[in-house]
């Protein structure tokens, strides 16, 4: 099968509507032109009728003058061969004519197309072809009067049998060629303007083809692409327009992509740091059991109870590794759905401070709640809420150094209830701060913490919840603050 481009099967289907439309056009006027022929002749023809009702006695009391009538006719058929005359009765049949033997197809005329004709109604009037069972041409009549009375018609039909046939043989070939040279002609000049036309009209989308098929959004993709086209204020044209939205597209598709391979590095970096932080607490974890299982004969009660309280140390923190995982895995894939319900966020975070208060009074940390009164109760996930304040309170307990405080305020702003959590650590690198919420600390860094995870886990509860967590600039320490909807009253 030939398949061909866009501009190609434009030409073809314009080349055959045009085709379609000069061939309804030739119909058209070739009618126009028999029906102004006929007219013409029609009126050319006006008085032949009555004059040759005029020129002789036809019919007598006695009824038609068969002699005189094939006299007449003959004569004027000989004069005019284009014409037929017929005499008619009063009811419209054929009294006399001079047809050839078997060429007389009818044996009555319908008057009614006489009596229009009479009645001056506009040209063409066309009337029954005596010599055809179906036909009609244009004709001429008159009445026939006889002492006074109309006994019947003068019927001439003004193009006969003889002429159209002289005309058909005339006009056959002159015509045949006539129409294959205008339809050639016309073919030629359509293909022509056809291909120039549509290749021109086509051209933008050629220029869109060539730049869809150049491009490709992988590792070798530009960091700038190619702008998108300007518009011009209330551009109508659907190219124009089409071209401007791949565009757009094509800007996107590219920042998505590297926002994908970032997510990607990110993802790897973080498998290889949690790696990391699983290896170096199973390490421990064997070693000490393998020293249990060969030097048990040998050790004391002491050592063996210290040998498998760090065991049972580095077990705990393998835990919570795990669990940290299992939840991020669980908020990354939509495998967590909102439990919304109001609820009082200052007896949340009492009860969150409950929790770090044994922690917290070991490393002779304070824990301080600013909570103002009145404060709104909220719309959110309780379970989830908790799950962030927790994790928010265990990094500033582990990152404070002893002596400490740690600071949770609460306080309403604009309809919602805003949470800020500061410590007086060391606070937050520099080189930290841009990609905090999206990877864990780097591989090889001096933290007791599990892998980062803490604050991933964060980010994405209150992305669920439509909310950012913001890491705020501090005099000392760190200042994590997120806002959480007051609930409808």
């Amino acid at each position: 099968m030939i398949r061909l481009s866009l501009s190609q099967r434009l030409s073809v289907a314009f080349f055959a509507l045009l085709l379609v439309c000069c061939g309804a056009l030739m119909a058209i006027q070739m009618r126009s032109t028999r029906v102004h022929e006929q007219e013409t002749v029609q009126r050319l023809s006006r008085g032949l009728a009555e004059h040759i009702a005029r020129s002789g006695e036809l019919m007598d009391g006695g009824g038609m003058r068969s002699g005189e009538v094939r006299a007449l006719f003959g004569k004027l058929m000989a004069v005019n061969p284009s014409v037929e005359v017929y005499l008619l009765d009063d009811q419209g049949r054929i009294l006399g004519h001079d047809a050839p033997s078997g060429h007389l197809k009818r044996d009555r005329v319908d008057l009614a197309p006489v009596q229009a004709l009479l009645r001056d109604e506009p040209l063409p009037i066309l009337g029954d072809d005596p010599r055809s069972e179906t036909g009609r041409k244009v004709f001429n009549a008159a009445p026939l009067f006889v002492q006074g009375r109309q006994a019947g018609y003068i019927y001439v039909v003004l193009v006969g049998e003889q002429r159209e046939a002289l005309a058909a043989n005339i006009a056959a070939n002159a015509s045949l060629r006539t129409t294959l040279w205008s339809l050639a002609i016309v073919a030629v000049i359509g293909l022509l303007a056809g291909a120039v036309a549509f290749r021109w009209v086509t051209r933008p989308l050629r220029l869109l083809t060539r730049r869809v098929q150049s491009f490709d959004v992988d590792a070798a993709a530009p960091a700038q692409p190619v702008p998108p086209t300007p518009l011009r204020a209330g551009e109508r044209d659907e190219l124009a327009i089409l071209q401007h939205s791949f565009g757009h597209m094509g800007q996107r598709l590219n920042d998505q992509w590297q926002q994908l391979r970032q997510q990607d590095l990110q993802r790897r970096e973080l498998v290889a740091n949690i790696s990391h932080d699983l290896r170096t607490p199973l390490s421990s974890l064997h070693g000490y059991l393998e020293t249990l299982a060969l030097k048990d004969a040998t050790l004391s009660a002491e050592e063996r109870q210290r040998y498998l309280a760090i065991a049972l140390s580095q077990s705990h923190k393998v835990g919570r590794l795990a669990q940290a995982l299992f939840e991020l895995a669980r908020l990354e894939h939509g495998g967590v759905v909102l439990d919304r319900q109001a609820f009082s966020l200052p007896d949340l975070v009492q009860d969150v401070f409950q929790k770090f208060e044994l922690a917290a009074q070991a490393r002779r940390q304070a824990l301080v709640a600013e909570i103002p009164p009145g404060l709104p109760a909220v719309d959110a996930d309780l379970g989830l809420i908790e799950r962030v304040l927790t994790n928010l309170l265990d990094n500033a307990i582990r990152h404070t150094p002893e002596g400490g405080r740690i600071t949770v305020t609460l306080q309403a702003v604009q309809g919602e209830v805003q949470v800020s959590v500061a410590d007086t650590g060391p606070g937050i690198p520099a080189a930290r701060r841009d990609d905090l919420f999206h990877t864990p600390p780097a591989l090889g860094s001096d933290r007791p913490d599990s892998g980062g995870l803490g604050l991933l886990i964060v980010h994405r509860i209150l992305q669920l919840h439509g909310r950012e967590i913001r890491l705020m600039e501090s005099r000392e320490g760190a200042l994590f603050v997120f806002t959480l909807p007051a609930a409808a009253r």
